[in-house]
């Protein structure tokens, strides 16, 4: 970004952010934008979709060059996401996932040997990532999750079932959370990457959701899985910590597919105003209309500067864990807020699935649910503010 000093944030993007900006924008509207209507109504997951934005290299946005990564920052990161959201969520959500979760654990984290084997293919998009932490019994409070993982000889044996992935059934390769050792708690859970096929390996129940629906969400089983010693990623113990660390950046990209939606509702909120008349003027003339657009806009402006305020000093190396919690929640409540009203802008037709914010007000609950609860999230920086 320009016009930026250490300690200074100001919203202005480089030519280059810009350019990918375009890019990805070109891209929703000429292959996305025909299509998602239909990947909703089939929930079916997009994967040829996925596999175009992988050749031009937004599968692997956060990856280093050498393996065969963009090697660009969460600024640019929040950029596709959202120009992706303002079409369909749920692709969006899906390339978010693939990128912040899975992939950006093993690009983090993992050894050498790891990030060499496994990388390239997930940066390209020619596999699919999923990321294991929520269990049917541990979802706010992660640490609570109940699947083991016992060392024997050259692996581990892993047991237990996973709930509600993303990727769960296409993913080829997950990042998983186990536990190693119960009696440290969250200090005895540890990260491992299994591979597809792998004996004792398998994905369940797919859910039918009532948005996000062309995002597969499914559990994941283990039973008896044996996972190679090696890919154990970091040291026994270091799961829940990276977890924590991989959530904190996906809260970002959260909050940009959340401004992505609300620039959605309100860009066609405001077409639709517009062409609508009733007692003879366009609704748009009615002040009632001109304030729910006006409070829209005034809270997408406040939304995206939080958002890129915590993408800009994740980027810088900087401690974000209260600002990218007030950024998603702030981000995925007023997106919940405009996609109500943008349905009620519509009026009836905003109950039919001839207009998009059907679908938007369908997408958008997930979000104040996703990677932290808005409960969680008020719990989170209220701690941060007596531990400054």
């Amino acid at each position: 970004m320009e016009n930026l000093t250490q300690d200074r944030f100001i919203l202005s993007y480089s030519e280059e952010q810009n350019i990918i900006r375009e890019s990805i924008k070109n891209f929703a509207h000429q292959k996305i934008k025909p299509v998602f209507m239909e990947y909703d109504e089939k929930q079916e997951f997009p994967k040829k979709i996925l596999s175009e934005l992988g050749e031009l290299g937004f599968m692997g946005i956060l990856v280093p060059e050498k393996f065969g990564g963009s090697n660009l920052g969460y600024i640019e990161y929040a950029i596709i996401v959202e120009e992706l959201a303002f079409i369909d969520p749920s692709i969006s959500l899906s390339v978010a996932a693939h990128n912040g979760l899975c992939t950006n654990h093993i690009n983090l984290f993992a050894n050498e040997e790891l990030k060499t084997k496994y990388l390239p293919d997930l940066a390209s998009g020619r596999k699919i990532g999923a990321w294991g932490l929520t269990e049917p019994g541990s979802g706010s409070d992660a640490a609570a999750l109940s699947t083991t993982a016992v060392k024997d000889g050259d692996y581990y044996i892993l047991n237990g079932t996973k709930n509600f992935i993303t990727h769960g059934n296409v993913g080829e390769i997950a990042v998983v959370m186990a536990i190693t050792e119960k009696e440290k708690g969250k200090k005895g859970i540890s990260a491992f990457i299994v591979e597809k096929g792998t004996s004792g390996f398998s994905s369940g129940k797919k859910e039918n959701k009532l948005g996000m629906r062309a995002s597969e969400t499914t559990q994941l089983i283990f039973e008896n899985c044996k996972v190679p010693a090696e890919n154990l990623i970091g040291e026994e113990g270091d799961g829940f910590i990276q977890a924590m660390k991989i959530l904190e950046g996906g809260r970002i990209s959260i909050a940009a597919l959340s401004i992505g939606l609300t620039r959605g509702c309100l860009e066609n909120s405001v077409k639709y105003a517009q062409e609508r008349k009733q007692f003879k003027k366009p609704i748009f003339d009615f002040q009632a209309i001109q304030f729910k657009l006006a409070d829209i806009a005034t809270e997408l402006e406040a939304a995206r500067l939080m958002t890129y305020k915590a993408a800009f000093n994740k980027d810088a190396g900087k401690d974000i864990n209260k600002e990218a919690s007030i950024a998603k929640l702030f981000a995925s409540e007023i997106a919940t807020k405009a996609a109500n009203e943008s349905v009620q802008i519509f009026g009836g037709y905003g109950f039919t699935k001839d207009y998009p914010v059907e679908k938007f007000y369908r997408d958008v609950k997930l979000l104040t649910i996703g990677e932290g609860t808005s409960e969680v999230h008020k719990i989170i920086i209220a701690r941060n503010l007596i531990n400054q």
